[in-house]
């Protein structure tokens, strides 16, 4: 039997869908997380403990937990930790250093510069003052967050200054010149999904974006595939997405791509060296199974080249967070469902979960899939669905000192 390493920072839904497909490919999977361990591992899975902030204790432990067949991971941060797990196990995947330029935002512009691709102009701001030479509008970014938390766009000094106090409110202990300051670069919004080996960038799917991300918060919604852009306009997308995974140095394993493009060309936004994140996978279903299958066996030295997404158009609805509050449930999920098209709705907010829209959130509500013969038609499907839920926000009450 095969043995891939899989590094996660939870055992949420997004791991659960690998263990699942593992044991459809007779796969055994060993989980690496920074979970605490303390409790004699009350979780039950067997979990080998890697502290992510310091992970090479862990990791020097992996070795007497192998031999493995390949290595994973899902989030940036587990990313990282099993790009230095690979070195140092001899495993094929993305360098550490990669990794980590990737999970970097400056870091990221720069490599992006110095290969020729199209970048905003960019700098670190020091403080919350706007320097001379910022241009407006602008989008200020922490450099290590992700899922759009903490970008803000600001059209203006002053909204500069809110942006970069908000920002630095979010990350408590945030050092001067963890924020970066770059060009609003207007223009449609893609992402790619795809897997590397030996540097070559593969193709799984290119998504459109169909909701205009202007600001002044960058909230990620639908994602349609196939793409309605035309041949000679994806065909750019690619090219630039492989300019981007030589310049990062990625070289074997999973990619998520994000993209703008505009009158000028394309315009890389980042290659994470991970797969999509949290239940969209789902939306993903190949000629020989799903994303998971198809990356486990690419994990595993096996080749993917034939695989294919499935005929028709395919889309997920990341369900937005429309004000804050706590979720008291959800009316009207029966009914969307009933909805030709629909494939499943999964709330994922737990009963008395406090819910942050963005900036400061970095959750949703939950994940509607729609499929349908047409992009055109899955993009209608999944805004008639999500007009049909209610969703219950009370704000929460102050409290009582």
């Amino acid at each position: 039997m095969k043995r891939v390493l899989f590094f996660a920072a939870t055992t949420g839904y997004q791991v659960r869908e690998f263990a699942e497909a593992a044991r459809a490919l007779d796969i055994e999977l060993i989980l690496a997380t920074d979970r605490c361990h303390i409790l004699n591992n009350p979780w039950g899975d067997d979990a080998a403990p890697v502290r992510f902030e310091d992970p090479e204790p862990g990791i020097e432990s992996l070795a007497g937990r192998g031999p493995f067949d390949g290595i994973l991971a899902v989030g940036d941060r587990p990313a990282c930790v099993a790009a230095q797990a690979a070195e140092f196990l001899g495993l094929r995947f993305h360098p550490a250093g990669a990794a980590r330029t990737a999970a970097n935002k400056l870091l990221t512009r720069e490599r992006f510069r110095d290969g020729g691709l199209r970048v905003p102009e960019f700098r670190i701001c020091s403080s919350a003052t706007p320097s001379d030479g910022i241009r407006y509008p602008c989008v200020l970014k922490p450099l290590d967050a992700s899922a759009s938390r903490g970008v803000i766009r600001a059209n203006n000094a002053e909204e500069f200054r809110q942006a970069a106090e908000r920002i630095a409110r979010m990350h408590i202990g945030m050092q001067a010149g963890d924020i970066l300051v770059e060009d609003y670069i207007p223009g449609r919004e893609f992402a790619l999904e795809g897997v590397v080996t030996a540097g070559k960038l593969q193709t799984l799917a290119l998504f459109d974006k169909p909701d205009p991300l202007e600001g002044p918060y960058f909230e990620e919604t639908i994602y349609v595939t196939p793409s309605r852009e035309s041949v000679e306009m994806q065909a750019a997308i690619r090219d630039a997405a492989q300019a981007a995974v030589r310049a990062l140095g990625l070289t074997d394993g999973p990619v998520h791509a994000e993209m703008r493009v505009n009158a000028e060309g394309v315009w890389m936004l980042e290659v994470a060296a991970r797969p999509i994140g949290g239940l969209c996978a789902r939306v993903l279903r190949f000629n020989d199974g799903s994303l998971e299958r198809l990356l486990l066996r690419h994990a595993v030295g096996g080749d993917v080249s034939g695989f294919h997404l499935s005929p028709g158009a395919h889309g997920v609805m990341m369900i937005p967070i429309p004000h804050a509050g706590v979720y008291r449930g959800v009316v009207g999920l029966e009914e969307a469902r009933q909805i030709p098209g629909v494939e499943d709705i999964v709330i994922t907010a737990k009963e008395g979960q406090q819910m942050l829209p963005l900036p400061e959130g970095s959750t949703y509500l939950g994940f509607l899939f729609f499929r349908g013969p047409t992009a055109d038609e899955v993009e209608k499907g999944l805004r008639e669905a999500h007009q049909r839920l209610q969703f219950l926000l009370p704000a929460a009450l102050p409290v009582v000192k």
